[in-house]
């Protein structure tokens, strides 16, 4: 496979990506509590699985690490940032706080964009050699997606937490 044809599945898909994050960072959010807990295993799996390849190097690790404590602090902090209402169909709805949602979104993709900007030119030099891609992480690059990994796992799962509270609260009130 070329670096041109990488380069082409590749933009595309962390479009989409980026255009459902954002779109799930602003606005009314309706709770789909099924949803939350299908990504807290995801999150999990793919933060167990990045520990698993940060094992040959410390730094990798310690940066993934960082991460997810940095992430779950940011998320304690969404969640007390977030609002939950119910619509006029009785549905439950929360609203987060965009600006953390929009810096967590930032940083992945300018991180993400930093990197294929620097691997794509050694891609293209291994593509006329005919060489294998180059396997090095950095540390700085797991700390981002350990800090996504840490939010949106203490986020979703607080929000669960509060969802219940605030169904309580409703039927109570």
């Amino acid at each position: 496979m070329t670096p041109n044809m990488i380069s082409a599945l590749m933009i595309p898909l962390m479009a989409f990506v980026v255009w459902r994050r954002v779109r799930g960072s602003f606005g009314r959010q309706p709770i789909r509590r099924q949803r939350m807990i299908f990504r807290i295993v995801v999150f999990c799996v793919v933060a167990g699985l990045l520990g698993l390849s940060g094992l040959h190097n410390v730094r990798l690790l310690e940066g993934l690490a960082g991460g997810v404590l940095a992430g779950a602090a940011l998320g304690t902090v969404g969640l007390r940032l977030t609002h939950f209402e119910r619509d006029a169909q009785g549905n439950d709805l929360y609203i987060p706080n965009a600006w953390i949602g929009g810096l967590v979104t930032a940083l992945l993709i300018g991180r993400l964009a930093w990197r294929l900007l620097v691997v794509m030119p050694q891609l293209q030099g291994l593509a006329m050699a005919h060489a294998a891609p180059p396997m090095g992480n950095s540390p700085l690059t797991l700390a981002i997606f350990g800090l996504m990994i840490g939010y949106y796992v203490c986020y979703f799962a607080g929000l669960l937490v509060h969802h219940r509270r605030f169904e309580r609260g409703q039927l109570a009130g």
